[in-house]
């Protein structure tokens, strides 16, 4: 699969973290991108889309990442989910993992983090 048949939700409160994730996946090619501001727009936006790849915050208004993965978890159990987050407290990593995510990837972004997460998600599928 290659990245321009992919669509990819990317889920946070500041529109600068989404951009940078944006632009450093665009590094790769060109995919669907879909946005959504807090934990409650993502769950809206998965449902309408059915993204094959969704990035989350954990802390954002609303709904949290872990709320907001339960929802998708409970709406498509093969979701695909990596959280992107500043806070990574072992407890929440924990929840957000246990709840379904696949992977965490530490703000600030590193670039060559990123695109390994997305690279492996392509050669997954």
């Amino acid at each position: 699969m290659h990245i321009e048949d992919i669509t990819i939700l990317i889920t946070d409160d500041s529109i600068l973290a989404r951009k940078q994730l944006k632009d450093i996946i665009s590094s790769l090619g060109t995919p669907n991108f879909i946005e959504a501001k807090d934990g409650q727009d993502a769950i809206d936006k998965y449902k309408e889309f059915k993204p094959d790849l969704a990035f989350l915050d954990i802390v954002m208004p609303k709904k949290d990442g872990n709320d907001a993965i339960r929802e998708i978890m409970q709406f498509d159990p093969d979701a695909t989910i990596i959280i992107a987050s500043s806070v990574g407290t072992q407890s929440q990593l924990k929840s957000a993992l246990q709840a379904g995510a696949r992977d965490f990837i530490q703000k600030p972004l590193d670039k060559e983090q990123v695109l390994g997460v997305i690279k492996h998600f392509l050669e997954g599928r």
